[in-house]
């Protein structure tokens, strides 16, 4: 049980390291849209806002830190490659996102699927979360 703690707090802390570095990610990456908004829009349109948009990716980042280290994950090199799959295999989700969000109906984002800012980006962000968690999980196995 306390692994599992201490693996939810790794992640939730690099979920947290990801949101922190996001303006120098969107900057180095052309992105365009903010992570935060990306959730909470997703999930409740216009009344979405950043408490739900925090709230989910704390939750999301803690249940991979759990799920990352029950596997076996404990070095950066693992975390960042995993934090690099999740984002491929759930890449095509993003399509569903370009129909319901209402900054992409709306014209303020580009369909973020193609957007070659948001994939670099997501890539920056993933890559940012796998190498604090793994840093955070090191040879804990």
């Amino acid at each position: 049980m306390r692994r599992d703690l201490h693996a939810a707090l790794a992640g939730a802390a690099a979920a947290a390291a990801w949101i922190a570095v996001e303006p120098v990610t969107r900057r180095l990456t052309g992105g365009t849209h903010r992570e935060l908004r990306l959730i909470s829009g997703t999930l409740r349109g216009d009344r979405g806002g950043n408490a739900l948009g925090w709230a989910v990716h704390l939750w999301n980042g803690a249940a991979f830190g759990v799920a990352f280290r029950r596997l076996g994950g404990h070095s950066v090199r693992r975390a960042v490659i995993a934090a690099q799959a999740e984002n491929a295999i759930l890449w095509p989700g993003m399509a569903v996102v370009d129909r319901v969000h209402p900054d992409v109906r709306s014209g303020r984002w580009p369909r973020l699927l193609t957007d070659r800012g948001t994939i670099l980006q997501e890539i920056g962000g993933h890559l940012v979360f796998g190498a604090v968690l793994g840093a955070l999980l090191h040879d804990r196995g």
